[in-house]
C-alpha cells in the first residue's frame, strides 16, 4: 500500500494535462489552500463525485487517560469531517457507480 502525496499528483498532472511540473505544483497548491480556506471559515467544500468535506464543532467532554484512568477534560474544538459521494463509495466497494445525474445530495 502507497501513500499518495503532492509530488504523485503533481507527476499526474503533469502527465494527464501537459502543464509544467512547476505550473502543476502551484495548481495543486492553489486547490489545497481554497478548500483548507473555505473549511477555516467554516463552509462546507463539495467535490461532485467525490466528497462533501464539513466543519464541525464538538464540545468539551471528559475523556479517560488509558494508562492510568484518570480523567481528563477534552476542550471544544472543531474538527473537519469526511462525507464519500455514493459514487466514491461504489468505487470503493467494487460495484457499478451511480452516474453523477443519479448520485444522491449530500
Amino acid at each position: 500500500m502507497s501513500t499518495l502525496t503532492r509530488a504523485h499528483l503533481t507527476e499526474k498532472l503533469h502527465t494527464e494535462v501537459g502543464l509544467s511540473q512547476s505550473e502543476c505544483a502551484n495548481l495543486l497548491e492553489a486547490v489545497l489552500e481554497r478548500v483548507a480556506s473555505t473549511l477555516e471559515a467554516g463552509e462546507s467544500v463539495k467535490i461532485s463525485g467525490f466528497a462533501t468535506f464539513a466543519v464541525r464543532q464538538k464540545g468539551q467532554r471528559i475523556g479517560r487517560n488509558p494508562k492510568t484512568l484518570a480523567e481528563v477534560p477534552i476542550l471544544p474544538r472543531r474538527v473537519v469531517t469526511f462525507r464519500p459521494s455514493q459514487t466514491l463509495k461504489a468505487r470503493v466497494n467494487h460495484a457499478t457507480p451511480l452516474r453523477e445525474d443519479e448520485e444522491e445530495e449530500d
